[in-house]
């Protein structure tokens, strides 16, 4: 949030389930930067799974002018469950799409939506070791407010019912065996036609030269 302050933001959770969460603090930073003009916003919490939101607002702090709300943001990461790390890369899909998204140029007095299907996925190493991570797609959608309305960033998520699993392996020995065997197999086959080759080219020829 480079133009709002950060003692005039806060996070609200709601969901499907009756929770309702106004101001959440509990492992939450806000850092000021460019002198105080603008807040950096982090923070990690837990989630029902069912659908539900959490936005970015001034509600916590009771503020209502429009003079001091300006929210253009940039998003510079959002990811649900455990972090992947090193993994990520082996594993398909879309963990952190909301990544360096930028909206610093609209309104400041837009409202901005963020659509998040997430799907839950399980990764299960060679070790036996499972990681609960969640693969999500979004659409963004902002528009003015109208009236008494203050703006907010809103992240509205749903979970799909269907869940998605990877699993290392490694290949049997005998699979291992075979391939040596087809490997061994093949070149005999090859060499054997070549030498038939060679053989009756050899036998052409001398019968021409005879």
């Amino acid at each position: 949030m480079p133009h709002t302050k950060c003692d005039i933001l806060g996070l609200d959770i709601q969901d499907n389930g009756g929770r309702h969460e106004v101001g959440h603090t509990t492992e939450t930073s806000k850092i000021p930067v460019d002198g105080g003009a603008g807040c950096r916003f982090e923070t990690v919490f837990s989630i029902n799974q069912v659908p539900g939101n959490f936005h970015v607002s001034t509600h916590a702090a009771g503020v209502a002018s429009m003079d001091q709300i300006n929210f253009q943001h940039i998003v510079h990461e959002l990811e649900f469950g455990h972090s992947l790390g090193a993994q990520r890369n082996k594993i398909p899909g879309s963990y952190n799409a909301i990544t360096s998204v930028i909206h610093d140029t609209n309104d400041p007095t837009s409202n901005h939506e963020y659509i998040i299907k997430i799907v839950p996925t399980i990764y299960e190493d060679l070790k036996g070791k499972k990681l609960a991570a969640y693969q999500y797609t979004y659409a963004y959608k902002g528009q003015p407010t109208y009236g008494q309305m203050i703006p907010a960033i809103w992240f509205k998520y749903d979970l799909t019912p269907i869940t998605v699993k990877y699993m290392e392996s490694r290949a049997p020995f005998y699979t291992f065996l075979t391939t040596i065997c087809a490997i061994v197999g093949g070149t005999f086959t090859v060499a054997g036609i070549i030498d038939a080759l060679t053989f009756s080219a050899s036998e052409m020829l001398r019968k021409k030269l005879s």
